[in-house]
């Protein structure tokens, strides 16, 4: 992308329709969609979908059933990577999305229901508050009544969903300080994105990032003063709300002055890796575009850093079988599937097995999960019975959405198995901890 200023609203619909012009209709994103696997309906495929976005732009309608099958798709890009024609799928229905909100008036109870989810999730601190509430109905045991009972699911299934997914939490560990020191000779200085649902709900991933990264040689700053990447509203259309977070978290990391941005939760890497293409689609200008761009250019996956980078610290024998489960805005959004597996296949007494279907989504693709609860938990399902093909004793992952969902999926059908993130599994290796210390066994 060249420093060009960013297109007005009508250059950028122009740009919008050269990108629809890119399909040629093949079919070769038709069985890694989940919604085409699932229903088999082409208004439900990507393909379909790109008909329907023609239509849009052609005849400047925007339909309640085109709206429908917009809604539908869970955004996963899978597409984007079975693609022949390098079609820009995540570009086009960024803009689509972007356009329904904008213009679409939703029911009431959506219209709360969206609100609710996005006054809460992007704010770890709101999210923080209810770790006491929610620790508190576990150690009841209610949850299981409450699911027998089906209650839930009668007054609202997005309740429903929030309730199956909700982790068991712990007491956390101390907050990170803002600057964790390099053990021995510091070969790089990367800022550490600490994120909502992670920073909230998985604060032991973040601590281990900060361990591992240390240890392997790097001071690794935490901004006190970071929030939200963005990655959910984007996900959802909320163009202007999302460039908002991206602004602050630009200026943010601008201060800290850091070689690169450590990103350990797949969708906001993802997601912040264009945040020009955020700032540029909310009408942001010139120079706002190329603070953006600047700082997309910094952004890296902890997998993809530690693999360039390359070991330092020893690691110790971890005698264990997992299975590997992609995350789809890792490999699919960031093109990153070597890198997770080449860290652990470098960790002595671990096993990795990949899981069957595994560049189908697991249906957790953000806020899906709570806005499409049965296809969410008809793709959740479908995982979790690949996961237990594998006969693994864990599963690892490099999101925290993905590991809520499978881990509820896997509760459900009876098949407990232990969730953890890359970060977790180098972090004990690299401390010399046993299985039973990074399982909580």
């Amino acid at each position: 992308m060249t420093d060009q200023p960013p297109e007005a609203p009508r250059e950028r619909d122009q740009v919008f329709g050269d990108l629809l012009n890119d399909c040629v209709h093949c079919g070769f994103c038709l069985p890694t969609c989940p919604t085409n696997v699932l229903w088999g309906q082409e208004m439900d495929s990507p393909r379909g979908r790109i008909h329907l976005m023609t239509q849009m732009h052609t005849e400047d309608v925007l339909t309640e059933t085109a709206v429908g099958h917009f809604d539908n798709c869970l955004g996963c890009l899978a597409c984007v990577s079975s693609c022949p024609s390098g079609v820009a799928y995540d570009a086009l229905i960024e803009h689509t999305r972007n356009r329904v909100e904008r213009e679409h008036e939703r029911p009431r109870g959506e219209r709360v229901l969206r609100g609710a989810i996005f006054s809460l999730f992007p704010y770890r601190r709101r999210l923080r508050l209810m770790r006491g509430p929610l620790r508190a109905y576990g150690a009841t045991g209610a949850s299981s009544l409450v699911r027998r009972s089906g209650l839930l699911e009668r007054i609202s299934p997005a309740l429903a969903a929030m309730e199956r997914i909700a982790p068991p939490l712990s007491s956390p560990p101390p907050p990170l300080p803002p600057l964790v020191p390099a053990v021995g000779r510091a070969r790089a200085r990367v800022g550490m994105l600490v994120g909502c649902v992670q920073g909230a709900f998985f604060p032991e991933v973040n601590t281990a990032t900060a361990r591992v990264l240390a240890m392997e040689g790097c001071d690794v700053v935490v901004p006190r003063t970071q929030g939200c990447c963005g990655a959910l509203s984007g996900h959802s259309g909320r163009s202007e709300e999302s460039a908002a977070f991206a602004r602050r978290l630009v200026e943010v990391f601008e201060r800290a002055r850091v070689d690169r941005v450590v990103v350990n939760s797949a969708g906001c890497g993802s997601s912040m890796k264009h945040f020009d293409r955020t700032l540029a689609e909310a009408g942001a200008d010139d120079a706002w575009v190329r603070r953006a761009r600047d700082m997309s250019a910094k952004v890296v996956d902890l997998t993809e850093f530690l693999v360039d980078l390359g070991p330092r610290a020893e690691r110790h024998p971890l005698p264990l079988h997992t299975a590997y489960h992609d995350a789809c805005h890792l490999s699919h959004g960031q093109g990153i599937t070597q890198a997770p597996r080449a860290l652990l296949a470098g960790i002595p007494g671990l096993r990795v097995s990949d899981l069957p279907d595994k560049e189908v989504c697991c249906g957790s693709a953000g806020v899906y999960n709570l806005l499409k609860p049965d296809a969410a938990r008809e793709l959740g399902d479908r995982k979790g019975r690949d996961v237990a093909s594998t006969g693994a004793d864990a599963l690892v992952s490099g999101n925290p959405g993905c590991a809520l969902q499978i881990a509820s999926a896997m509760e459900r059908a009876g098949r407990r198995v232990a969730v953890t993130h890359t970060a977790r599994v180098l972090d004990a290796s690299l401390r010399g901890l046993t299985v039973d210390q990074l399982l909580g066994r």
